[in-house]
Formats: structure tokens, sequence, C-alpha cells
């Protein structure tokens, strides 16, 4: 008569030297129908029970379950075919690839029904899963939106895998060629990126605006070189490609960096060798997309994600393919209008992720119940942030400079009326006023003016607008400040008109009784709006602190003039960190005033300048009329 044992889960059959795994129909036939032997050998019921364990005759629901597990402070993702009976769950046990239909736990063994291990092999198949076990996230990403499933399946994650969740909880240190300090939210942002991009995953940088997506994402791109890895490629609208190469010279001074653009681009693959980083916008990417196909790029970051939002544009479809191991897409708006601007963005960074367009829109209408049955399916890809979330570890005030490239045609111009400026001691103040009011937007030195698109012709009103646009979708109210009042009525009629949000000013045409009722309209507007203001006028005695944001459209020559303009919103009684943004051309006066400033606070907490450009500021002036984008708007 054969001995029955158990060891780690299993049973096990011995007749002298042959042994074997008996199946859960076997062992019941021998306990509840008397069967004398399992596969001629002779084995009796109380051999079965001699090893102390109670067997059910009914039995229990075949579950998939999925948990995380920590292994390295990494989070994992644990695979496991369950037997549930009741206050029963155990994991079935799987020997040598070998799985089996019963589960044994704390003495009690529960068959799973015929049938059942049927239907897990299929699963696995439908995965493209070899075995129940350790899942990688792009697996357990795959199980989540598999329709239709032979077996339930048993989401016991929770939030454990959303971004930000493992954001807090994985541990790493910073590429050690990174020049810098990061906030911790920052660190744990790009360890994150690390933890994404180490499972060959995509990922969405979503941090709201100001909290610094642009330097976790450098992070990430300093340790692929560091790993060897290159190259890598940054994909964005052209207003911000100056600003991605200035934060990459400054936070990471080893990578070797290449803006493709302009006519002296590279027009060979040859021409990125040697190159960590190219930095090129969304219109030369596409104009250049064949040669952009003839590399497979280690990282793909899309900045500005939202204009790859509609998937049937050129533009969506051209960059799709493109040859990349991972994809960051960085948006402050992962989501504008409709939920499918989301699909469009997370199929880019994870393809396939939430499944083809026409199978997207059928499961997630865009309703609040559609909205509800995505969030579990981009948690885990999806790092958001908000300046509240985050408020503990940032100062009051987020300075974010935004340094702008002139388009071609616009340096041309610039060019021509430097070149005619008269540099005599007497006339070096008009000469720089009609350089500033050109930077300002063109039309205010009548040029351009037969474009009808007031964006066509000025790369710094298309970036205001880019801005203007995030803070309206988080529901943000902006200071603009501008010291021409040609600026101010384009700007306050272009944004009423564009985003349908409440626009007014003040400067010296607003009488000063006026100017405070202005203000409490605006802190009365529910949702988003805009108060542009002159810095002279409206730059001292008015409290604005229903404004969160503040742009500086046009640098001031004294730097005096423009704190107390920041301090409108920035300041007691304000409740939330305030961002402010400072727009100026590069290669331009605005360059030098901008460079100024910077040397000026140096100095001094504020510097007590004129505002105009006193007599002992003549030197300055004349440097910053001889300074010329041309040769620099054309490529680098």
């Amino acid at each position: 008569m054969a001995t029955v044992s158990s060891k780690d889960g299993v049973l096990c059959v011995m007749d002298g030297t042959k042994t074997f795994h008996p199946t859960a129909e076997e062992v019941y036939a021998v306990v509840f129908e008397n069967a004398a032997a399992i596969r001629g050998i002779p084995v009796s019921k109380d051999a079965f029970e001699a090893i102390g364990i109670d067997y059910s005759a009914f039995p229990g629901d075949p579950v998939v379950q999925l948990t995380v597990d920590y292994n390295d402070n990494q989070p994992q993702v644990a695979c496991r075919l369950v037997a549930k009976a009741s206050s029963f769950v155990a994991e079935t046990p799987c020997r040598d690839g070998v799985m089996f239909d019963y589960a044994i736990d704390s003495g009690h063994w529960v068959p799973l029904p015929i049938g059942a291990l049927d239907a897990a092999k299929e699963f696995l198949s439908r995965a493209n899963i070899q075995a129940f076990g350790p899942l990688t996230l792009a697996q357990y990403l795959r199980v989540l939106r598999i329709d239709d499933l032979p077996i339930t399946v048993e989401d016991c994650t929770g939030d454990a895998l959303s971004a930000s969740n493992v954001a807090k909880h994985t541990p790493g240190h910073l590429p050690a060629t990174f020049n810098g300090t990061l906030y911790p939210y920052q660190s744990a942002g790009f360890h994150w990126l690390s933890f994404m991009s180490r499972n060959d995953l995509g990922a969405i940088i979503a941090d709201e605006m100001g909290l610094g997506k642009t330097v976790q994402v450098i992070c990430l791109l300093l340790e692929s070189v560091m790993m060897a890895r290159g190259p890598n490629l940054i994909v964005g609208p052209a207003t911000i490609l100056e600003n991605w190469r200035r934060e990459l010279l400054r936070f990471g001074p080893s990578l070797r960096v290449l803006v493709h653009s302009g006519p002296r681009r590279t027009g060979m693959p040859t021409g990125f060798i040697g190159v960590d980083v190219v930095l090129a916008s969304f219109e030369t990417t596409v104009a250049d997309i064949s040669l952009f196909r003839n590399l497979t790029w280690d990282i793909l970051v899309i900045d500005e994600a939202q204009g790859i939002k509609n998937p049937q544009t050129k533009r969506s479809i051209q960059l799709r393919t493109l040859n990349r191991r991972c994809t960051v897409a960085v948006t402050g708006t992962p989501m504008e209008n409709h939920l499918t601007d989301l699909w469009s963005i997370a199929d880019f960074a994870v393809p396939s992720l939430l499944g083809s367009l026409s199978d997207f829109q059928r499961r997630h209408p865009d309703t609040l119940d559609g909205a509800a049955l995505l969030e579990p399916l981009v948690s885990p890809v999806i790092l958001r942030r908000t300046v509240a979330d985050v408020g503990g570890d940032l100062p009051p005030r987020v300075d974010i400079p935004q340094p702008l490239e002139m388009d071609p045609a616009s340096a041309d111009v610039y060019e021509a009326l430097r070149t005619a400026t008269d540099t005599t001691a007497g006339a070096v103040l008009s000469s720089l006023m009609a350089l500033r009011m050109f930077c300002t937007h063109p039309w205010l030195q009548k040029q351009f003016t037969h474009v009808a698109d007031a964006t066509a012709c000025s790369v710094k009103l298309r970036r205001l607008f880019e801005i203007v646009e995030e803070i309206v979708l988080s529901d943000g109210k902006a200071l603009v400040f501008t010291s021409y009042q040609g600026a101010t009525d384009l700007i306050v009629a272009e944004v009423a008109t564009r985003f349908q949000i409440p626009a007014t000013f003040i400067d010296g045409r607003v009488p000063v009784p006026d100017r405070q009722p202005k203000v409490d309209a605006f802190a009365a507007t529910t949702g988003p709006a805009l108060l542009v203001l002159n810095p002279k006028a409206a730059g001292t005695g008015l409290n604005i602190t229903a404004a969160n944001h503040v742009i500086h459209y046009n640098l001031e020559w004294n730097p005096a003039v423009e704190d107390q303009a920041s301090a409108r919103a920035h300041r007691r009684g304000q409740t939330r960190a305030v961002t402010i943004h400072r727009l100026f051309y590069i290669n331009t006066v605005e360059d030098v005033i901008n460079d100024r400033m910077i040397r000026k606070r140096a100095i001094a907490k504020t510097a007590v300048v004129g505002t105009d450009g006193e007599e002992q500021d003549v030197a300055e002036i004349i440097r910053a009329l001889r300074v010329s984008p041309v040769n620099h708007a054309s490529g680098k």
C-alpha cells in the first residue's frame, strides 16, 4: 500500500521507488469516492488523512491574484493562481513548470474545479506570460487591458503601482555628472523615471507648471549617457528649445548637445555622431523625419506633449514612427478637452497601453464613469504633482526664465533696425526703446503688419499663449506686465478671443480711482482670468494676491521695477506659491537686460538704477545695441 506525504503545499504518493504527484481529481476519488488506487498503485483514504490534512469536497474558485511585493525596495508585481472558498485563500503550487489544481493551507486542502488549469493556461497565453510568478510592469499593464478573460483576475495592487507611490518609495542616486540640487519631490520624480526606463517603459511626467519637469528629465538623460546608451532626442515647440539648451548646459555640462535647426542643420545621420542630446522642434522633426528614423534613440522626450493630443495629425503620425527604447512625454496638461487627448499622449509614450483608439473610445466615453475606469490603467505611467502637493518642498516663489530665440525673419528685421540705430550719446535711449519695442512685438515698430496672425511673427507672443493655455487649464490667474500700450491691447484682445476668459488691463489710461475696482473684479472672477498691467502705473500700491502667476512679457531695465511688479502677487496674504515667468529674446537687447539684472541682483537685493537708463548706464546700453541675433536664429 502506498504512502502519502505533503511538502511545500504539494501532495506526493510513494510506492517503493515510484513517486508521483496526484491531481485534485485523483485525490477526490480516493478521499470521497473510496477509490482504492491511483494510476494502478494501491492507496487508501487513511493514507491521505494520516498526514493531518482536512479535505474539502467542494472546489474553490480559481482566481488569478495580482499583488505587489518589494524586492530591494523596488515594487514588483506577483501573479498567483489561488483557490478561494469562504475564508480560505491559498496559492496553488507550481513545481518544475507543472501547475497543480488544488491548494493547501493551514491543514486544509481545497481543489479547483475541472477545467480550471486549462483556463489558467489560456490566461497565460493571452497575456503573453510564460508562467505564474513575478511580472514586469509592462506585463502587468498588459493584463489589465485584456477583455473577456477565461478566469477571474483580482487586482490587489491598490495604488502601490501608481506613479506617485512608486516615486515616493523607489530609492536611488542622482547621476554623478548632475550639476545641481533637487528638491525631494524632484529626486523622487527622477527615480521614478529611472524605474520606468529600466523596465523599458515610457512615462508621462505631468507635474504642474513651475515644478521643474525639465531638470528631472535631464537627470534621466545623464543616466542614459552614463550607461552609454544614447543618443537621445528632445522634440517640442520651437519656443522652448533655447530654454532646454540652457538648462542642459547648466545641469548637465558634460552633455554634448546639438540644436538641430535652420538651414545649416545636418542632412546625414553621421551629423549626430558624438552627440548625446539632439534638440529639434516639432516642425523640423516632421520635415526631417526620414533622417531621424535612421537612428534608434535611447530616450525620446516630447515636451509640451499636448502638441500630439490629436492622433490624426501629420505631426502625431510621423513622430510615432521614430525608433526609440523609451519615450518620456512632458506636459502640464495631459488632458485638455477629451479623454482621447490622454489616449494619444499615453499611446505615444507607452504604445498599446490603452488599446486601439476605437476600443478606447468604446470602453472610455467622455463621462465621469469613463474617466474613473481609465484612472487605474494610466496611474502607473503618469506622474502628476501640483504645487499644493509639494508646497512644503517649495519656496513661496518659483522663478522660471523663458529664454527665446527669434525666428530668422524677425532676426533679419531686428538686425536691420539695430544697424540703423543712432549710438550718439543723446540718441541711445530712443534706439534702445525701438529695439525693445520690436522685441515686445514687431507690430509696435510697424513691422510684419501684413501678417494677420499676431503669433505668426512673434515667437514671444506664441510662448506667452502656451503659458497662458496651461494656466487656464489649471484654473489659475495671471498678471502680465508690459510697458507698452500696443502690447497691452494686443494681449487683452487675443487672450479674450483665444481662451474665452476674462481679460482686462490697468495702465496710465485707467484713472487711479478705477484701478482697485478692476483688481477686485479680477479677484472675484471664478476660474481663470488675466490682468495686463503696466509695471509703472500698476507696479506699486496694488494687492493682487488672487493671481498665482506673474508673467514679465518684456523685461525692465531697472530690476527694482520688476521686483515691485512681482510683489503685486507675491506678498503677504498670498496663500499659494507664485510662479514668476520672465520672457526674453537671446542675443538681443533683452538678453543684455537680463544679464544686467542678474548681475545687479547678485550685488544687492534690490539695485536702484534709473528706470530708463541714466547717464551712467550709457556704456551698457551701447553694449546692448551691439548684440545681434543674426547667425544665431538660423542654427547653432
